[in-house]
């Protein structure tokens, strides 16, 4: 008879294994290389751009006077589907908590709790457009191997360059601060710089050239400030550029292999190469690869 220790000890980290049913929808909603997989995801797209296109068109006051209650229908029917959704993905992973907090995880819920919040706070009804966040699985879909390849690049790149850009930004906020105190001091109140944090609105709206207008300096001394700034921000704009570029050029040096949305049942990473056995995050077996 098995004791309880060694029973508990056979038991993988993160729960039993994926089997049955929990298995079967894993492998369609999670697993875009299949075909069944292909056909969930390209089916969800399509009610997400329904559901944008009804909240839309429930906005415009005539459309919603004339067809409101067909719209509020719609929209409570793509809502049950996203939520019955939603608890799918839950269910048939090991760790639900872990897929809850992902991003994708963060973005389904989005998807569906304005309707919910609306009941309570009429307002919050046009947040339903953030499910335009979920198209983003369109890259897992269509998935063309490049496309998720360039996904997978740009958000490396990103991350290897996120302390450069930190120190870039902690930079531009320091310029900005000093020369907003600077044009507070040099313009000041009575030409519309009424205190230091106006003038570091100004300062910002400035620098990044976008200019709105409503704060102009008057004086000479205040406008060729104002001309230093506005030249500045043509350089200041592309250094992020120049940073992200720099590692996306060193990343496709580096030849990465081709990425799959083959994902790990543990730790529900993705990007694993075909005939890849172990999950190159956790070190959990991989199942076998299904190709179409």
């Amino acid at each position: 008879m098995t004791s309880p220790s060694s029973s508990s000890a056979k038991t993988p980290e993160f729960g039993r294994p994926l089997q049955g049913w929990r298995l079967r929808c894993y492998t369609i909603i999670f697993e875009a290389d299949t075909h069944a997989g292909r056909l969930f995801d390209l089916g969800l797209i399509a009610m997400v751009l329904l559901s944008l296109l009804t909240v839309m068109l429930d906005s415009v006051a005539s459309i919603h006077n004339e067809h409101g209650r067909w719209l509020t229908g719609l929209e409570i029917f793509f809502t049950a589907v996203f939520t019955v959704e939603y608890l799918l993905r839950l269910a048939c992973v090991r760790q639900p908590l872990r897929y809850a907090l992902s991003f994708y995880g963060i973005v389904d819920l989005l998807a569906v709790l304005p309707t919910y919040l609306a009941f309570f706070v009429p307002e919050l009804y046009a947040l339903v457009d953030v499910r335009v966040l979920r198209l983003l699985r369109v890259f897992r879909i269509l998935k063309l191997n490049a496309y998720v390849a360039e996904y997978a690049s740009l958000a490396q790149a990103l991350r290897a360059s996120s302390r450069k850009i930190s120190v870039f930004i902690t930079a531009v906020l320091m310029i900005v601060l000093v020369m907003g105190t600077v044009m507070y001091v040099v313009e000041g109140p009575i030409n519309g710089f009424s205190s230091i944090p106006t003038s570091v609105y100004w300062a910002i709206t400035t620098m990044t050239t976008v200019g709105f207008g409503d704060i102009t300096p008057k004086t000479d001394l205040g406008r060729a400030i104002a001309s230093l700034m506005m030249l500045l921000g043509w350089g200041v704009l592309a250094v992020p550029t120049g940073i992200v570029t720099a590692e996306m050029s060193a990343q496709r040096l580096a030849s990465a292999p081709k990425a799959t949305t083959r994902s790990c049942h543990v730790c529900l990473s993705e990007g694993h190469q075909a005939d890849s056995k172990f999950c190159r995050h956790c070190g959990a077996t991989l199942p076998a690869y299904q190709r179409d």
